[in-house]
């Protein structure tokens, strides 16, 4: 049974653009070869983190919401531990309010977005 799921992670900030972006390639790759579809992808960017992780005060975070199933997510979250370029991860899977409320937001952004240039 396919279920939707939604992925944060964040990444060392001592990761140059090239290496985050591989990090990132890599963990998408993972997810296409095992047979997931990437629904939607955002980088957040660097940020500050809530507290010090790995005594790293910052981070760049980056969200993937896929369909899976739901044996893929053990394999996935053992690569990113295993990931020494990844210092926190967090994967929830998502009921359809979640989803329906996902599918809003993305709407919103894009009329807001296409409101600014025009």
């Amino acid at each position: 049974m396919v279920r939707q799921y939604e992925t944060v992670f964040i990444m060392t900030p001592v990761l140059s653009d090239e290496q985050m972006k591989e990090a990132v390639s890599k963990f998408q790759k993972f997810l296409k070869d095992k047979g997931a579809e990437i629904v939607f992808e955002d980088h957040w960017g660097l940020r500050k983190l809530a507290y010090p992780i790995q005594k790293k005060s910052t981070g760049f975070y980056h969200l993937i919401e896929f369909k899976a199933e739901p044996a893929l997510i053990a394999e996935m979250e053992l690569e990113m531990k295993r990931d020494e370029r990844i210092i926190r991860f967090l994967t929830v899977s998502l009921d359809k309010y979640a989803v329906a409320y996902n599918e809003k937001r993305r709407r919103e952004k894009e009329t807001v977005k296409a409101e600014e240039t025009k």
